[in-house]
């Protein structure tokens, strides 16, 4: 496959490409533009270019566009749904989900987009102003560079690509090297559905890409999702010319099960709020912590549900758990497993690993003073169980890490369950469910080393357009 710039699939300006690896059978799927810095910089010019009539379209005429779009997807759906489920080794029925959340989040944005009012302050409001009318209009910020991660490619292109461009904004979507395929299509869709050329372009490589985008000064708007370590990078490029920039960052959020809890209900929801997507999910619910007195139930129950999960081909729609997005990423969960065992953990479930392929892995009996147990974040098919005594510690070992993205308790008690949400350093809380719950209408964003800012129906518009305030002075006699 090729970039998209300017409307024209294009090569690298080197004419180098990147090999695209399917992560179960480890063979070479297609191939992407290694891209440069130039060509970076070509898609800023560009996007600048495209914005200054884009932003002038209505938002009914962008909404058409997107329509058109939303149909294009759902006639191309199995071939979207395969190619993902090959580049990023997702089992094909989670492909399928996040192929079908398209529309789902496009259709919500285009409404909120329609209703995206202004504010009137009246005369008289404050003294020295009886005759004067002020009113603020939303502006789109310009030039917007999309970095979008590996695990879940369309759900954060839906995320920031929708809202930005109805908001009158171009963007450039640098793809995850690893897996960029399924996001080339759906910028190609974007173009047949009748986007005007510069107004999506997508732009393959390596962090250098990246980092020159950032750069840019030509760019008005960064959002971002991936590591901490890649978004404080960011962040720090993005700086140089004072570039509003929102991230959403690591986790590792806390999973909390009390004494009263239901354990039936909380075995279940850690199959989905952990082994979703082979585990690799940053709001999925990484620390298990425990109450000593329901830990034994909890652990047998578990063990018991873990061990049926499928593993095998993405392919194969009895598949539970697929690979991991590269055997690199597998290599790395492994040597943190072997880490937590010599830090006190006892492996009871899993702990092998073939290729790219982790068997889903359930440690127990992690001390408190673990790595895992606060900021050791491990993007796999892996259960952290630490065991606890009460509420109290439940909450000191949650508050204990550098992240704050979601975490959730398991209790029959809603006055404990609700001062534990109010207690938890996070920007999500789930009661009675998995940590990992992200609808398309809240607002998604952490505290702490989590991220900077919020994405969701409900708040990227703030994220992607600036207020402006007109004031008529005097306007009243």
């Amino acid at each position: 496959m090729q970039n998209i710039i300017n409307g024209k699939f294009v090569d690298a300006s080197n004419k180098k490409t990147m090999n695209i690896v399917n992560p179960y059978t480890g063979k070479v799927i297609d191939t992407v533009p290694y891209s440069t810095e130039k060509d970076a910089k070509k898609a800023v010019e560009y996007a600048k270019k495209a914005q200054k009539s884009w932003k002038g379209v209505p938002v009914y005429q962008k909404v058409e566009i997107l329509d058109r779009f939303v149909s294009l997807v759902e006639e191309n759906k199995d071939d979207l749904a395969k190619t993902l489920s090959k580049e990023t080794g997702k089992p094909i029925t989670q492909a399928y989900a996040e192929i079908a959340n398209i529309p789902i989040s496009f259709n919500a944005f285009c409404e909120k987009a329609k209703h995206l009012y202004g504010n009137v302050i009246p005369a008289g409001t404050e003294a020295g102003q009886d005759k004067t009318l002020q009113f603020t209009v939303r502006e789109p910020l310009g030039v917007m560079v999309a970095i979008i991660p590996f695990n879940f490619p369309c759900d954060l292109f839906d995320q920031k690509v929708a809202p930005a461009i109805l908001a009158g904004n171009t963007v450039i979507v640098k793809p995850p090297h690893q897996n960029p395929l399924t996001l080339i299509k759906l910028v190609s869709l974007l173009k047949d559905a009748g986007l005007p050329n510069g107004v999506v372009q997508v732009v393959t490589g390596d962090g250098v890409v990246g980092s020159a985008l950032a750069k840019n000064p030509d760019v008005h708007g960064i959002t971002f999702t991936g590591s901490t370590a890649v978004g404080k990078l960011t962040y720090l490029n993005g700086a140089e010319h004072l570039v509003h920039v929102a991230l959403e960052l690591g986790g590792n959020d806390a999973f909390i099960v009390l004494d009263d809890a239901d354990i039936d209900l909380a075995v279940e929801e850690t199959v989905w709020g952990r082994m979703y997507n082979t585990g690799q999910v940053c709001c999925a619910s990484k620390r298990f912590i425990v109450q000593k007195s329901v830990l034994a139930e909890f652990q047998e129950k578990l063990v018991n549900r873990i061990s049926k999960l499928v593993v095998g081909n993405p392919l194969d729609k009895k598949t539970e758990i697929g690979a991991l997005v590269t055997k690199a990423a597998c290599d790395k969960a492994v040597k943190q497993i072997e880490k937590v065992v010599e830090q006190g953990g006892k492996i009871i479930l899993g702990g092998t690993a073939e290729g790219a392929v982790l068997q889903p892995t359930i440690i127990t009996n992690i001390p408190k003073t673990a790595d895992v147990a606060h900021d050791e974040e491990i993007f796999a098919p892996v259960i952290s169980i630490i065991p606890c005594d009460d509420v109290e510690e439940a909450i000191e070992i949650a508050n204990s890490s550098c992240y704050g993205l979601c975490g959730c308790v398991f209790t029959s008690d809603m006055k404990t369950a609700f001062d534990v949400c109010a207690r938890l350093e996070c920007g999500g809380t789930v009661i009675n469910g998995a940590s990992f719950h992200r609808s398309f209408e809240m607002p998604f964003g952490g505290y702490k080393m989590s991220g900077i800012g919020t994405e969701g129906v409900m708040s990227t518009f703030d994220q992607v357009t600036k207020t402006k305030t007109i004031t008529l002075k005097n306007i009243f006699r």
